[in-house]
């Protein structure tokens, strides 16, 4: 058996740590972090509550994230208008770890158990005039191995919106809030705020759609090494904290998506090769008023992992549109 070494990772230093995996399969083929993606896909409340307009009203979206081995994660939105307080957004993101076996300190079999962690989110936008603020309220639930823990959450965001060119740039304050159980009386659960920003732009002559965003701004360096040594270079430090996505605008109705991670590409490439982990893609297509995307990316060594998501506009599909 041969065991190739990998560069540490940075999860693992905060609880409720599902909530920074792509939860859709447009984001995850832009490389998994996006705040400026605005009007176009209703699942970006997620990232931002301000990219959600009312341009997006009566839209619902369903996805699913084939992750490692059985774990998975589920996710639903929705964004509808109201009469009396404006554009409303609702998700719920899940991500379940499936069964695991569980042993006790001798090693001997105490049965299976299954975990998971759920968050519910609705959002609220506001516009004037350029700009967009928007908040999101979240409650995270959490189930692993038989300890629970709840925690209350709010991300505040806002994206300005150019008037005439394709440009819009975000800002969000992530996951501002606080526990209101722990898993124990000895656990130390730490939420995981972040300050994100970004920019996307479409030039008028050109079917490409560029999107950049910085991350981890919160945190200063994000190099994990088991040994507290930080061997990582200036430029490396650098890049951890960008992400770049673009769309290949093939045709009014199909979209070809990539993406590149730097900090991901860090965390899991092996000495011996198999960098690609920082990659990302994903194909998107549009047929009437339904969206049907695939994204790819990589989580492990040596693993492909698939996000699936449908969306469809049910005011235009089922119901007549009206105000609600």
């Amino acid at each position: 058996m041969v065991a190739n070494p990998v560069w540490g990772q940075y999860g693992g230093r905060y609880s409720y740590d599902f909530l920074n995996i792509a939860p859709h399969a447009r984001l995850a083929g832009l490389g998994g972090v996006n705040v400026s993606y605005a009007d176009k896909d209703l699942n970006f409340f997620f990232s931002n509550p301000a990219t959600a307009g009312d341009t997006l009203s009566g839209w619902a979206s369903a996805s699913y994230l084939f992750y490692v081995a059985d774990i998975g994660q589920a996710s639903f939105a929705t964004t509808q208008t109201f009469k009396k307080i404006g554009t409303l957004s609702f998700g719920v993101q899940h991500m379940g770890y499936g069964e695991i076996d569980g042993l006790d300190a001798a090693g001997s079999s105490t049965g299976t158990f299954n975990s998971g962690e759920t968050a519910l989110v609705i959002g609220k936008t506001h516009q004037v005039s350029f700009f967009r603020l928007g908040v999101s309220l979240k409650g995270v639930f959490s189930n692993l191995a038989g300890f629970s823990s709840s925690a209350v959450m709010l991300d505040l965001g806002g994206v300005f919106i150019h008037p005439q060119h394709d440009l819009t740039v975000g800002l969000v304050i992530k996951n501002i809030g606080f526990v209101l159980s722990d898993y124990s009386e000895s656990s130390n659960t730490k939420l995981p705020f972040d300050v994100q920003a970004g920019v996307t732009y479409k030039p008028e002559h050109m079917p490409l759609r560029f999107s950049a965003t910085v991350y981890n701004l919160a945190r200063g360096s994000v190099y994990d090494d088991p040994n507290d040594e930080d061997t990582s270079g200036t430029l490396d430090k650098v890049m951890s904290h960008l992400n770049f996505g673009a769309e290949v605008l093939l045709h009014r109705n199909v979209n070809v998506l990539v993406g590149y991670n730097f900090l991901r590409q860090s965390e899991l490439k092996a000495e011996s090769g198999g960098g690609g982990s920082g990659f990302t893609f994903g194909l998107a297509a549009k047929i009437k008023s339904v969206d049907i995307v695939l994204g790819s990316s990589r989580y492990s060594v040596g693993n492909s992992n698939y996000t699936f998501t449908v969306a469809a506009n049910l005011d235009k599909m089922i119901f007549k549109k009206r105000e609600l």
